[in-house]
């Protein structure tokens, strides 16, 4: 009777081992999530900048590159601000990624019916630095974006030796040019430019300027 006992008795002491290893056995693991793809980042960035109102009417180009968690941005928009938040939106559309901003900014693209409060503010903030003057409006702004693009896009003007002010759509420009044809040409830009009333061209020619 005794040795009946021990035999049940390693029995269970058999049983309770096997339950301890299975219950230890560790889950299966996961499978791997399927690796995303450039153009499914591509795309998450695209929609994040896209879905921005403000960033909506811009084209703004995304190149993604997974492998490094990486994307670069580049096109245009017309102020700074745009450009950090176009950056700002497309950092979150995956976590820790990284923006690569090859944005540039180019006050004198954007249209009259698309020019901002904040837009103007910046074009003033702007105006400070080259001792221009700009008129409370935004039309007056606008304009001195416009042609202020233009001279520099024209390449032929010496840098801070032209100052473009505007008052109530009326255009003064001074300063000094080295030529008669360079005074001549930042008339015409002045005057070309959409809602401008008239031009004080009172540019003084210095052949060393």
């Amino acid at each position: 009777m005794q040795c009946k006992r021990r035999f049940v008795s390693m029995i269970d002491v058999l049983a309770l081992v096997t339950g301890l290893t299975a219950c230890t056995t560790p889950p299966p693991e996961p499978e791997a999530a399927p690796r995303m793809s450039n153009d499914e980042l591509d795309r998450l960035v695209t929609a994040k900048i896209s879905g921005d109102a403000a960033l909506a009417v811009y084209d703004i180009d995304v190149d993604a590159d997974t492998d490094n968690n990486t994307v670069t941005l580049s096109g245009d928009v017309p102020t700074q601000s745009l450009r950090t938040r176009a950056v700002e939106a497309a950092k979150t559309a995956h976590p820790g990624l990284m923006i690569t901003d090859k944005i540039d900014v180019d006050p004198g693209k954007v249209e009259r019916a698309d020019y901002t409060d904040e837009m103007a503010r910046e074009a003033r903030e702007r105006a400070v630095t080259t001792s221009d003057s700009i008129g409370d409006s935004l039309d007056d702004a606008w304009i001195h974006t416009k042609i202020r693009s233009r001279l520099l896009s024209e390449g032929e003007f010496p840098g801070g030796s032209l100052n473009v002010d505007v008052q109530n759509n009326v255009v003064t420009l001074r300063g000094s040019v080295a030529t008669a044809a360079e005074k001549t040409k930042a008339g015409e830009i002045a005057t070309s430019t959409d809602g401008v009333k008239s031009v004080r061209n009172q540019l003084v020619i210095k052949p060393g300027a």
